[in-house]
């Protein structure tokens, strides 16, 4: 597969590994904790630095990651430099990719949201650190319409933007099947009079006289008083309350149909004027009359958000989520850069199915992603650099928590709960030479530990020394005292009584890995007892 080349390509590559681990250090709690709500983060520091330090506890933990990096077009808000040579974009896009991939579930999926301007561009990089194989499809959003002073200018008019989608491995992506709104099908313009009556007995008439009929009025008289829009605003809630009515004639394509349809089709057309019933397990029955197939508008009905209407199965065009009303939802101002909760909320229910998946936007902006993550009961991450992580997203999920009653709220019956912790970067957890700051706790080295050997997150609790056991082999961090006061310094130490307390309370007959700040057993000994040791802190390396 062909690369994408730019200046400082190699630097970007290498940024990922030169980012330091940083502490999160929380600055406050909102609301209720209890629960997955722990979980819940609002980050507020540089998107890669944040990165870096979530790795050791969510890599590939997280089920949905929505990415709207600035979208170097001169015209986004004041927080981001948004004017950016292409070289530089993809150096600031590349190694946040690299990242985001890292933190993604085995059947995860990643959104990135942009605009033509960088399209071609993200593609490439990103089919490079995803896989172009794990490329699921290109999404065409349309966020606007021809009017205003775009529509003077010659040319074509831009409404729309592009989300790009890649699963972080396709072998093991299961999307949700989702369905969207249409217009009504007008094609379905017969209406049965008399359902409940023998099939052979039915009869059809239009579905402008039925509906003349239903609202005691000629047809003319009630287009005049509703008007165009009225008159098929009040038809189509006709048809979705009567769709086991209406119905459309079609005549099936005769060789793709089953023997028993093809019998049916040739009575139906020997005996034009009877209707004729093909019984089916597991699906609906079939009537015929005259050769064809009558379809019931009802088999096109879903159920979105709550609302029966004419579906269809979700399309790569996207042009149903209208920003009507855009700037009121969370009670924040973002000009040109909020999102639709509807847009999250879209892309939330295509790839999480459970209230423990948790959802992730390190380009958080007016904080749109974790409004609605939390709305919909998803565990969420949001990572914001500006000041406005305090000045927009902090007072918007705080309405949220109270019971925030725009965007989504009415379609998800949103009124409140949950919580979520506010932090910001703090220290970085090892300096230039290696050495562990002294901020640094027993579960948050142990999670770097169990995270460089067996590459796994470190959810578990870490409250003792035994990490846990992968592979066969157990893992145990001899640090901050965690034995009490087996001396020496603690139990930081690995001597013959910490030895000895260990095979007591955290016995392991296979092969351990022991990581401490040095060993006073000599190297027969641990080969006896199948242990490699690792000194801290020059032993503790970072992914």
């Amino acid at each position: 597969m062909p690369f994408l080349d730019w200046v400082n390509k190699n630097q970007a590559k290498e940024t990922t590994r030169e980012v330091p681990y940083h502490l999160l250090k929380q600055e406050s709690v909102h609301g209720d904790l209890s629960g997955a709500n722990a979980d819940n983060l609002l980050i507020q520091g540089d998107n890669l630095l944040a990165l870096k330090a979530l790795i050791p506890f969510y890599a590939g933990r997280v089920k949905c990651i929505y990415a709207d990096p600035p979208f170097n077009t001169e015209q986004a808000f004041p927080d981001y430099d948004d004017r950016l040579e292409h070289s530089q974009w993809l150096s600031m896009i590349y190694p946040t990719l690299v990242l985001q991939r890292k933190l993604l579930a085995p059947d995860g999926t990643l959104f990135i949201h942009i605009d033509d301007n960088e399209l071609g561009y993200l593609i490439a990089v990103a089919d490079e650190v995803m896989g172009r194989k794990n490329r699921v499809a290109i999404v065409t959003f349309k966020q606007g319409a021809a009017t205003g002073h775009k529509s003077i200018n010659p040319g074509m008019v831009s409404t729309t933007n592009f989300i790009v989608v890649y699963a972080k491995n396709k072998a093991n992506w299961k999307p949700n099947r989702l369905f969207t709104g249409r217009e009504r099908d007008k094609r379905y313009g017969q209406f049965l009079v008399n359902p409940n009556e023998h099939y052979k007995s039915w009869r059809l008439v239009t579905l402008s006289s039925a509906f003349a009929n239903f609202v005691g009025k000629k047809s003319n008289d009630i287009k005049r008083e509703l008007g165009p829009k009225g008159y098929e605003v009040a038809l189509n809630e006709f048809v979705i309350n009567h769709a086991a009515q209406v119905i459309q004639p079609v005549r099936p394509d005769y060789d793709a149909i089953s023997e028993a349809a093809q019998a049916i089709i040739d009575e139906s057309l020997a005996s034009p004027e009877q209707i004729f019933h093909l019984p089916r397990t597991g699906y609906s029955d079939m009537y015929f009359k005259g050769g064809q197939r009558w379809i019931f508008y009802r088999e096109k009905l879903k159920e979105v958000d709550g609302v029966l209407v004419a579906g269809e199965p979700l399309t790569t065009l996207w042009d149903d989520l209208l920003s009507n009303n855009l700037h009121n939802e969370g009670g924040v101002e973002f000009p040109k850069s909020k999102k639709p909760e509807a847009l999250i909320k879209r892309l939330i229910e295509l790839s999480t199915s459970s209230e423990d998946d948790i959802v992730l936007d390190a380009f958080l902006g007016s904080g749109t992603t974790a409004a609605v993550a939390h709305k919909m009961k998803r565990r969420w991450i949001g990572i914001e650099r500006g000041e406005h992580a305090q000045a927009k997203c902090l007072p918007r999920l705080e309405r949220v928590v109270i019971g925030d009653k725009t965007g989504i709220s009415p379609q998800v019956d949103w009124s409140g709960g949950g919580g979520f912790r506010f932090c910001k970067i703090g220290e970085s957890a090892f300096d230039s030479d290696g050495r562990i700051n002294a901020e640094v706790k027993f579960a948050t080295l142990a999670a770097y530990v169990w995270h460089f050997e067996t590459g796994e997150p470190g959810h578990q609790i870490f409250d003792k020394p035994l990490l846990g056991i992968h592979n066969g082999t157990a893992y145990y961090l001899l640090y901050n005292g965690i034995l009490g006061d087996r001396r020496p310094a603690g139990g930081n130490v690995l001597t013959h009584d910490v030895l000895k307390a260990i095979n007591e309370i955290y016995p392991h007959a296979g092969p351990k890995v022991v990581y401490g700040e040095t060993s006073r057993l000599g190297a027969s000994r641990l080969a006896v007892e199948g242990i490699t040791f690792k000194q801290i802190p020059y032993d503790v390396k970072m992914r």
